[in-house]
């Protein structure tokens, strides 16, 4: 399920996937490069290079949330009304 967040300030919209991250399962820290999302990145990197891998486990499933999250602290906000029933529904929102 994917959601478009926008940014009121910029005008700057996003779209950003919800639930079980198959990028970060397959790919470890790579999908934060590409996003830019430079902090989860440093972290997933760290954790990843102390728990040889093992981390990335755990990062599949909460990578997602923690990204929209970020967005959502830097002024996103759902830009329609599907992506805001679908942020409610899965608790990101209230």
């Amino acid at each position: 399920m994917k959601v478009m967040l926008k940014n009121e300030n910029t005008g700057q919209i996003k779209q950003a996937k919800i639930g079980f991250s198959w990028t970060v399962f397959f790919f470890g820290f790579f999908p934060a490069i590409f996003r830019g999302d430079w902090k989860w990145f440093l972290i997933i990197l760290v954790a990843s290079m102390f728990t040889f891998g093992f981390s990335n486990l755990v990062f599949c499933f909460i990578y997602n949330k923690l990204y929209i999250n970020d967005l959502l602290s830097q002024g996103y906000k759902a830009a329609d009304e599907y992506s805001l029933s679908a942020l409610q529904q899965k608790n990101i929102v209230a």
